[in-house]
C-alpha cells in the first residue's frame, strides 16, 4: 500500500502539472496567460484576454486535474489522510507544474476538484460560499480569499477526517494570493470586466480566480 500511494501522489502531481490554461490559449491562437493580463494562468486571466469558452474549458480541465486522481485513488481504497495529500499533490502541480517551468497558477479549481470524489457536500458549499462572495464584490480574489479560509471549518463539521489536508490546501491557496491581498489592502483590486479584444498584454493587473 506504501508504493501504491507514492505512486498515487507522484501521478497527481504529474497529471496537475498539466497547465489547462497554457494549452487552451494555444489552441484558441492566444496569447499566452503567463505574459499576458495578470500573468496568471488560470479561468479569470483566460476570461479577461479570451472571453467566455476558453475560460470554460480552462476552469473545466482544472477541476478535473484535482478530481481525477482523487476519485482514482478513492476506488483504489486508500486513506482519507493520504487522500488529502495527493489532493494537496495535485494543487501543488498546478501550482508548480513540472512541464511549463514551474510558473503556475493558484489552485482553487483544482482544490475543489479535489473535493468532489470525498466530500461533494463540502464542494457544493464552497462553490455556493464563492457564488455569493463574488455577486457581493465582483472580485475574483476576494470570493476565492473568502472561500479557502472557510474551508477548513467547513471540512471540521463536515468531514472531520479531511480537516488536515484542507488545512494545508489553503494555507496554500492563501500563500499564492499575497499579491492580491496587498492590493485588496490598498484597495487597488479591481472587479471583474468583460474581455476585450484584441488582448492588452500590458492591461492593469487583475485579480485571478485559479
Amino acid at each position: 500500500m506504501g508504493a501504491l500511494i507514492v505512486l498515487a501522489i507522484l501521478s497527481a502531481y504529474l497529471f496537475g502539472s498539466i497547465s489547462s490554461a497554457v494549452l487552451v490559449c494555444r489552441v484558441f491562437g492566444l496569447p499566452d496567460p503567463r505574459t499576458a493580463g495578470s500573468h496568471n494562468p488560470g479561468a479569470t486571466n483566460v476570461y479577461r484576454i479570451g472571453g467566455k469558452l476558453p475560460a470554460v474549458l480552462t476552469l473545466w480541465f482544472d477541476v478535473l486535474k484535482g478530481m481525477i486522481p482523487v476519485w482514482g485513488s478513492y476506488f483504489l481504497g486508500i486513506e482519507p489522510f493520504f487522500l488529502g495529500l495527493i489532493a494537496v499533490a495535485a494543487c501543488l502541480g498546478h501550482i508548480f507544474p513540472l512541464y511549463f517551468h514551474f510558473r503556475g497558477g493558484k489552485a482553487v479549481a483544482t482544490a475543489l476538484g479535489a473535493m468532489f470524489p470525498v466530500a461533494w457536500e463540502m464542494a457544493l458549499l464552497l462553490i455556493a460560499t464563492w457564488i455569493l462572495v463574488f455577486r457581493i464584490s465582483r472580485v475574483s480574489s476576494v470570493a476565492a480569499l473568502v472561500t479557502v479560509s472557510l474551508a477548513p471549518f467547513f471540512a471540521y463539521f463536515i468531514k472531520p477526517q479531511y480537516t488536515v489536508p484542507v488545512i494545508m490546501i489553503s494555507l496554500l491557496i492563501l500563500w499564492r494570493h499575497q499579491s492580491n491581498i496587498m492590493r485588496i489592502r490598498s484597495g487597488e483590486e479591481r472587479r471583474i470586466r468583460r474581455p476585450q479584444q484584441p488582448p492588452d498584454d500590458n492591461a492593469e493587473v487583475n485579480n485571478d480566480r485559479s
